[in-house]
Order: C-alpha cells, then structure tokens, then sequence
C-alpha cells in the first residue's frame, strides 16, 4: 500500500486527487469530508463545502487552507473543487454496491481482486477503469508465465552483428514501471490477467510488488527497482473445480489484494449490455437470448456457468445480413454452437452437458413459438 503522505507534501494551491463522502460529523459546516489525496492517506481530514462535489466521484482539488499544520492530533485541510473526474464505467454491468467498493479501493490505492465467472466482464471492467481515469492500461497475460522473471521480462534468441545471442526481452509491465518512475505525473494500470494460470512459485516474486515494499528484482540488469506510487495493480481470477489449468492462491498472497466478487449481471442489465453494443436487434430478441442464457446458468446440473461473451456471440450471429432475415428459423441453431459448444459433450449427447444445454434451449425457443 502506498504511504502515508507527510504535511510538508502538500502546499496551498496545490491541486491533487480525492474522493469526497458525505461528512459523517452532522454539525460540522462542511458537509463533505476525504481521507486521501492522490491515492495516498492524508495526515489530516480534508475538508469542503463546495456544493458542486458529488459524493463518490474522484475529483480533482485544490488546497486552500492547512489548519494546525503543527499538530498531529488536529487540524484539517480546506479544499476547494477544481474539476470532477467522473467514474464512468461502460461496457460492462456493475452492481452498484461493488462499484462504490471499487471506488473506495481505488481512492486507497489498495491491489485489487477480481474474482469471478468467466465472461462476467473483469478484463472490460479494468479497461474502462483505466479509461475513466486517465490511466495508462497495461494488460498482462499470466497464463504465460513459468518463472518469476517472465513478468519483467523473457530471454529471447535474437541476432547482433551476424551472430546469434540470449537477451532479455522486456515485457510491458517492466516498460511500465520504467515510464512510472521517468514521468511521476502519469497514472498507470498494471491489470494481471488470469493470475492464477500461472505457477505460485513464480508468483511469489511479485509478493513484495504487492505489499509495503513496493520493490522487485529487475532481471535486466539484476537490481532491485521500486514500484512507484502512480501504479495501480489489479488481478483477475478464475476459481472454482470447473476451471482446470489453474494454481492456488495461498493465503499470504491473497492478502496482498482486496477482493472483489463479480458475477453476471442481471436480466436488464444484460439487456441493456447487447442493446448497447448490438442497436441493429431488437430488444424483444435480445431479451429472448438473455432469457435462455440465464435458463442456462441456473441449471443445478451444469458445472460451470454460460459466458456474457456466448450472448454477444450469438448477437453477433443474428445481426449479420446472412441471417438476419431468417432469425427465427436460425436462433437455435445459433444456440447449438454459441451456448452448447461451451460445453463438455455433443448437443444431440443427451447424457452430456452440451445435451443438457440443448434441452434447455429447445423448450424455451418452443415455448415463444407457442
């Protein structure tokens, strides 16, 4: 976690970033109160009356006053509102209690968790994470991981001069940190995807990226470098006895990251999702869709749930002009590839879980037909 800011780090009229709540102190004339700035604790309460902050959106501050900058145990700092950074996710369902979680965690500047489903939207969500906030994304692919040093970077056969040698190859997380040290002002999101489909031995190299250390091995050049403060880290998972190709995640590593749960949205929201990205369907097919997919995911039989991505896919199947026309002749068909082939077995296998997806998909498009 980063540290905690010291007073002389702050100076009036500087401008710096917070998150604004309602002030819990019901007398006091500043109805809106913050405890970090630029993602770090601040060593006093930051205080405004400004009436243009909205609580729960990032913003962007200026300070106007330090009172009792002497004391430890008093004072406050007064702010004004310079502008509103607002957090805008798109692209994917957010349940709004999670969101004001996520929101908290990115104010404190904590290592995030996602755990969820696969297809619920974790790799969207961070994207438009860092777009929302001006971030540089960094997206990382764990699965290719097999020792410690893979995450900074890979040794690679490359030609030099007519002859054949072994060098290190950055990886853009390395590339990242560099830049995150050459250019403090820029904020950057290092977001490391299905983290747990890499071995925990080379993991643990990044345990002391994660905690307080904030440092890590550079195998380049075989020096300990440190983890700037405009770095953001968050993880994505897959767990669960469905997901085979997957490695444990000790208890010490889990509690380097604050954990969020997702899963897939409901109804409407999926709804609205496909409308969002796919305004050529209409919204009673789309629902039509939606209604089958969740069918499928609450089936007590399957292992394993229906992806948002199998709803897009199909989406993508009827818009098209081949099909478009003849939509209801073809949505199961559509369904036989894009719900049953994410299953184990054969559609027509009625002892296999695509059969079992199959028989879902048929009464329900025999039902709209009656």
């Amino acid at each position: 976690m980063p540290a905690k800011l010291k007073i002389e780090d702050i100076a009036i009229g500087q401008l710096m970033e917070t998150t604004f709540w309602v002030n819990p102190v019901k007398e006091s004339k500043f109805p809106f109160r913050a405890t970090h700035l630029n993602g770090k604790k601040a060593p006093k309460v930051i205080l405004s009356d400004d009436p243009a902050i909205r609580p729960g959106i990032p913003c962007l501050v200026k300070i106007e006053a330090i009172k009792k900058a002497d004391r430890d145990d008093r004072g406050q700092i007064e702010v004004s509102l310079h502008r509103l950074l607002d957090f805008n996710i798109k692209g994917v369902y957010m349940d709004p209690v999670v969101s004001l979680k996520l929101q908290i965690l990115l104010e404190s500047g904590l290592n995030i968790l996602l755990d969820g489903p696969q297809g619920c939207g974790k790799t969207v969500l961070a994207r438009s994470i860092a777009d929302s906030l001006g971030m540089e994304f960094i997206f990382f692919n764990c699965s290719a991981v097999i020792e410690a040093t893979d995450f900074l970077a890979t040794l690679q056969v490359v030609s030099e001069d007519g002859q054949t040698v072994t060098r290190f190859i950055k990886t853009d997380v390395l590339t990242a940190l560099e830049e995150a040290s050459e250019h403090p002002r820029r904020k950057y999101l290092i977001f490391f995807d299905e983290f747990n489909r890499c071995p925990e031995s080379a993991r643990n190299a990044l345990m002391p990226v994660l905690d307080h250390s904030r440092r890590i091995l550079n195998p380049v050049n075989n020096s300990f470098m440190k983890i700037e403060d405009n770095i953001q880290f968050i993880a994505a998972v897959n767990r669960g006895n469905e997901f085979s190709g997957t490695f444990g995640i000790d208890a010490a590593q889990l509690d380097r990251f604050a954990p969020l749960q997702m899963g897939y949205p409901p109804f409407e929201a999926e709804v609205g999702l496909m409308m969002e990205r796919h305004p050529e369907i209409s919204k009673a097919r789309i629902s039509q869709v939606v209604k089958i997919a969740n069918r499928v995911r609450s089936s007590r039989e399957l292992n394993k749930g229906l992806s948002v991505r199998a709803t897009d896919e199909t989406c993508i199947y009827l818009k098209h002009p081949l099909l478009e026309t003849n939509a209801n002749k073809m949505l199961p068909e559509i369904l036989k590839s894009a719900f049953c082939g994410r299953f184990p077995g054969r559609w027509d296998d009625p002892h296999s879980e695509a059969g079992l997806v199959w028989s879902i998909i048929k009464g329900e498009v025999d039902k709209s037909v009656e």
